[in-house]
């Protein structure tokens, strides 16, 4: 169910922009200070085995030999030369990742990446995915999108509902009907499940009315003034117009669930799936290929972890340690479970530090406390820890109960709820100062 929306607080200075957005795609490549950038738009982040050796060829051919995963479940590709372009494009269109090139920054779209493989009998919203990403690609308006406009396709467990998309679709359980809402809204259309990839796109196009109207070039929908927010009733008269039967829900209660944990995921009719995730997001095209090979399938999801369906269910723990001795993250307790980290240096000219080199050196000394302690077992999760090499944050994950590491010319400081922040603190004494917070936060979660 959506969220409820925010106050409008978050609406009285709207966002005016006078240019696009300079979000990077596949052909629209950024200039990084390690090379140039290509983010490449992986629906759903469903990608089989050919198109995904693909790419691993051309991030050791044309880049630094890595792949990389952004929270929406997207890959990129870093260290590229400036003139690779038109390779890359060839590339890219062999492996069926180019349907339409003057669409290819708006193919935003995330969708639960379990559906259809675990054993909670929910709809599996995996059609959506393509049939909405034909639909976008066959718009003309739609190009208009910005490259940072989600959709959300949820199969009703919640876990991307919870990303803040711009459009939001969640399946029913009965299998036969969708709630559609768009960000901040606090009331949901009930369409018909068939009608649902449809319907989002009725509601992209609403927005790029709305934004047309307000004058202020938004980019997502919680950037509209408040006089052009959208509105539920009108978004249903939208949908009549285009033959699809809606009707409003009023105050829907908000539905957020949890993103995969690392592991063996049981599925139906004797079949397995592998969840696991790459330490800071990145992996070598050596783990890439490895878990490409596994079933010939692997899903991205906006957690910077890969999903790998349709494993023989008897084979599936081998598979999985398999996968650990890789380098993978294949368990919850594993230190590397609750760390991301934005580029940091020397990818990035703004950042001030090495952050992903500081962040491997505390999760080292985490690993070795562990290690020693002889114990994996915990009363609960870590608090989770982002790096950023600047105030800018980039990659921060969603949601509040996180610990912030913030470069600065003097060190980091040091950020979480219910703790007094800490500024200037050299890298050396951070390992010691996160275990702190740790051991705080998960003694208060304890008590509850």
């Amino acid at each position: 169910m959506p969220p409820q929306p925010p106050s409008a607080a978050s609406r009285d200075e709207p966002v005016i922009r006078d240019r696009g957005d300079a979000c990077p795609g596949a052909l629209r490549l950024h200039a990084a200070d390690d090379g140039h950038l290509a983010r490449i738009r992986i629906p759903g982040g469903m990608l089989d085995a050919d198109a995904a050796l693909l790419l691993a060829d051309a991030a050791d051919r044309l880049g630094d030999g890595h792949v990389d995963l952004t929270s929406r479940g997207n890959a990129q590709l870093r260290g590229l030369g400036a003139s690779c372009g038109g390779e890359l494009q060839a590339v890219l269109v062999r492996a069926g990742l180019l349907p339409a090139p003057t669409h290819e920054r708006v193919r935003n779209i995330v969708a639960s990446p379990l559906t259809g493989l675990d054993r909670r009998g929910l709809p599996d919203v995996a059609p959506w995915v393509a049939e909405l990403d034909r639909l976008l690609c066959a718009s003309a308006s739609a190009a208009g999108l910005s490259g940072r406009f989600l959709f959300a396709l949820d199969d009703g467990r919640g876990d991307v509902t919870s990303l803040a998309a711009d459009v939001n679709l969640a399946a029913v359980r009965d299998g036969g009907r969708a709630l559609l809402w768009t960000a901040d809204a606090a009331d949901a259309l009930l369409v018909a499940a068939a009608d649902a990839p449809r319907a989002a796109l009725v509601a992209a196009s609403y927005f790029l009315d709305a934004v047309r109207r307000a004058g202020t070039r938004a980019w997502r929908v919680s950037e509209l003034p408040a006089e052009q927010a959208l509105d539920a009733d009108e978004l249903g008269a939208r949908l009549a117009a285009a033959g699809i039967a809606a009707s409003v829900v009023r105050g829907c209660a908000a539905l957020h669930g949890p993103a995969p944990e690392p592991g063996v995921v049981e599925g139906p009719g004797g079949a397995a799936a592998l969840s696991v995730f790459a330490p800071l997001g990145r992996l070598t095209t050596a783990q890439w290929r490895r878990l490409a090979g596994l079933t010939g399938r692997v899903r991205l999801t906006p957690w910077r972890g890969i999903v790998v369906p349709g494993l023989p269910a008897h084979a599936a723990d081998g598979a999985l340690a398999g996968l650990a001795e890789a380098g993978l993250v294949t368990g919850p307790d594993d230190p590397w479970r609750s760390v991301t980290a934005c580029t940091g240096q020397p990818g990035c000219a703004k950042s001030l530090a090495d952050v992903r080199a500081d962040a491997r050196a505390v999760v080292a000394q985490q690993a070795q406390a562990q290690a020693q302690a002889q114990t994996h077992a915990h009363a609960t999760r870590p608090l989770p820890v982002h790096w950023s090499g600047c105030e800018r944050r980039c990659g921060h994950p969603r949601g509040t109960a996180w610990a912030d590491v913030v470069a600065t010319a003097d060190g980091y400081d040091l950020r979480a709820a219910g703790h007094a922040p800490r500024r200037g603190v050299p890298a050396s004494e951070l390992p010691a100062a996160l275990a702190a917070v740790r051991r705080t936060t998960s003694h208060d979660a304890a008590k509850k």
